[in-house]
């Protein structure tokens, strides 16, 4: 039997482009949050990129970057066959461009030095706006993101703030014991705190909207509104109101909140006794939403 061969036209160029110009971005704001707010302010963030900062700190010639690949060598190696070849291949590629950033670029730029409280925030903020388009890409750092990925897989029911408070939590800590001073472990969870605020606003962002539940007895006139003029599909169910006993059309519509808006504003006046429910949720899989 011939073997397959591999050929770069299989490659979606396009996407591949796409996916290492988000990284570039994503690699450089985290690289900013990391190296010229953390490191430079003598705290550390949570995870791999804390143990990083620290043992760059004791053993001095070895840089940053390179400290995060060495980490992440027993990581990758254990979450393997758990996360599969594909997400660690993007990853890979990632951590590659995020090391070159903070080892060569970064060191050449000035590291900010004013007050201790704004680099936290800083920090945090950068990070996490670049964690989240690495992330959105389907791809991340390494480090606590393959436990945390790897762990929920073998365990769903385990809760991921249970695992992030454990991986970021020691690392932030460590570096409180190993230098004495209480404010770094205060700013490292400053930056923890609002690196995790940003990147679920920004992810939650990206997908979030509103399902629209709409009880009506003009299904039908709504329904095709709504196609026609927010291009929205509809589903439609049966229902009966138990209160009444009157039969119900039960309207069924995933749509952005803007969308949501026009969708509730249409079924009212097409049925102004009509009940609209706008249900949020922060992301939705299948045809014309995110690819599962």
């Amino acid at each position: 039997m011939a073997k397959e061969k591999f050929s770069l036209r299989e490659i979606n160029w396009k996407l591949f482009f796409t996916d290492v110009l988000f990284d570039l971005v994503g690699g450089t704001l985290y690289a900013a949050g990391v190296y010229t707010f953390a490191a430079k302010a003598n705290f550390v963030p949570g995870g791999i990129s804390g143990y990083a900062i620290i043992l760059n700190r004791l053993i001095g010639t070895i840089p940053i970057g390179v400290w995060t690949l060495i980490l992440n060598v027993p990581i990758i190696l254990y979450c393997l066959k758990t996360l599969g070849k594909r997400f660690l291949a993007r990853s890979l590629r990632t951590m590659v461009i995020t090391t070159l950033l903070l080892d060569v670029v970064f060191p050449l730029l000035p590291a900010y030095s004013g007050d201790k409280l704004m680099s936290a925030l800083f920090a945090g903020g950068l990070a996490g706006a670049g964690l989240a388009l690495i992330y959105w890409r389907g791809s991340s750092t390494g480090g606590s993101d393959f436990l945390i990925l790897s762990l929920r897989k073998k365990w769903p029911h385990l809760p991921i703030g249970y695992i992030s408070a454990i991986t970021d939590g020691s690392a932030i800590l460590l570096n409180g014991l190993v230098f004495g001073n209480i404010d770094a472990v205060l700013q490292g969870f400053v930056m923890t705190v609002v690196c995790s605020a940003v990147i679920n606003k920004i992810t939650v962002g990206f997908v979030s909207g509103n399902l629209t539940l709409i009880v009506t007895d003009k299904g039908e006139q709504i329904a095709q509104r709504i196609m026609d003029e927010v291009e929205r599909g509809v589903t439609s169910m049966e229902a009966t109101g138990m209160y009444s006993g009157a039969n119900k059309k039960v309207l069924m519509c995933a749509c952005s909140r803007a969308e949501a808006v026009r969708v509730r504003a249409l079924a009212q006046s097409v049925d102004k006794q009509a009940l609209v429910l706008l249900c949020p949720y922060d992301t939705a899989y299948g045809f014309g939403f995110q690819e599962s």
